[in-house]
């Protein structure tokens, strides 16, 4: 069986999570804080980070999502959330790259480190400068969202792909985190509904972070 070591606010974990429902691969959660910088998490992975995932029996290590997502995209045949030609492949990848790189630093990861960090691990209030400028990033990122959807079904093209994951993933936790005013983003928001009513998305709304609650609107598909 495998282990995913990861925690409730983690996006990266969030798609990898996503990805494993859609190809009905079983796993266990273990909850890991990065930032408590286990000895024997560190031992797994120097780097620090979730997720990661193990399978003792197996004698298998895999670290970091986009490495992890591509392991289970070539062992896996179910629901193939890579595909098409080369270039459809690169545009899918570009955009799994956008969503973890653009979209994590300008607008997840400050509202992780603000609302959720700070007041878990440091017992600090949160930056108000820093809040705001991360809500600004995200209404910039949900007009590019609307404006790939205004021309393709899906984020990529025609079909689900892993960039949707991805994207979700890290919306996901901006709405947990308040960080998204939905107003005028009705194309996203209804992208975004399809894929909370999904039944691999159901278990990720359930959860919730110890001393950080959600909107009243985060885990209901018909928002």
């Amino acid at each position: 069986m495998w282990q995913l070591y990861q925690f409730p606010l983690c996006p990266f974990s969030r798609k990898l999570r996503l990805l494993l429902g859609e190809k009905g691969v079983g796993y266990e959660l273990v909850r890991e804080s990065p930032w408590a910088r286990r000895d024997e998490f560190l031992d797994m992975n120097p780097a620090g980070q979730v997720p990661v995932m193990v399978d003792a029996g197996r004698d298998i290590l895999l670290i970091d999502s986009t490495a992890i997502c591509e392991y289970f995209e070539e062992t896996v045949e179910q629901a193939s959330l890579i595909s098409g030609t080369a270039t459809s492949r690169a545009e899918i990848r570009r955009l799994v790259a956008w969503f973890d790189d653009n979209f994590f630093r300008e607008v997840t990861g400050p509202l992780l480190y603000e609302r959720m960090e700070k007041r878990v691990a440091h017992r600090a209030a949160p930056d108000a400068r820093a809040l705001r400028e991360a809500m600004k990033a995200a209404i910039t990122h949900l007009d590019y969202v609307d404006y790939l959807l205004d021309h393709r079904q899906w984020l990529a093209g025609a079909t689900m792909t892993l960039a949707d994951l991805a994207a979700a993933a890290q919306i996901s936790i901006t709405d947990y985190l308040g960080g998204i005013d939905w107003k005028g983003h009705e194309q996203t928001a209804r992208w975004y509904r399809g894929l909370k009513s999904r039944p691999s998305f159901r278990p990720l709304l359930a959860e919730r972070m110890e001393l950080v609650s959600p909107p009243s609107h985060y885990d209901n598909p018909d928002f």
